[in-house]
């Protein structure tokens, strides 16, 4: 599934891609993240807490930044995640990139998701509106902290 956000952000761009870059500072701004740490240089490992529908994820995973250019404030991300509980997996190659736009900034997140196992039998509906929920959470809470 294609999943691609571009979202305006009321925040200068080098300080909110800084914040968006620094996966353990930005993960804390990820309704239902927990225990995201470095395993080495570019990955990290943690928990993703989400309910969808009415049922509750517990996605166990990993991020690894695969490029990153600071001065064009753009990146590619590779994530997978489990659900032990439930059976079902996440992969998603990610694409991250901040312009300079009138008023502050634009974050621009295209994904390429796909999933595996039950968590696929959601549907692809429920499942970007729970993406496009997370993202919004996210965007708030990482402008509010570029903004300090």
């Amino acid at each position: 599934m294609k999943l691609d956000y571009a979202v305006p952000i009321a925040a200068p761009a080098d300080p909110f891609w800084s914040r968006v870059m620094d996966i353990p500072e930005a993960a804390r701004c990820i309704p239902g993240a927990a225990a995201v740490a470095p395993t080495g240089p570019g990955k990290f490992k943690g928990t993703v807490l989400a309910q969808v529908g009415p049922v509750r994820l517990v996605l166990d995973g990993e991020i690894a930044v695969v490029t990153r250019d600071d001065v064009a404030r753009r990146a590619s991300l590779r994530a997978s995640a489990k659900d032990t509980r439930l059976g079902g997996t996440l992969r998603a190659q990610i694409d991250v990139e901040v312009t300079e736009a009138p008023g502050g900034t634009r974050l621009r997140i295209s994904a390429d998701v796909q999933v595996g196992g039950r968590i696929g039998e959601f549907g692809q509906t429920v499942i970007e509106r729970k993406s496009a929920q997370l993202l919004e959470q996210f965007v708030r809470c990482v402008a509010a902290a570029a903004t300090r």
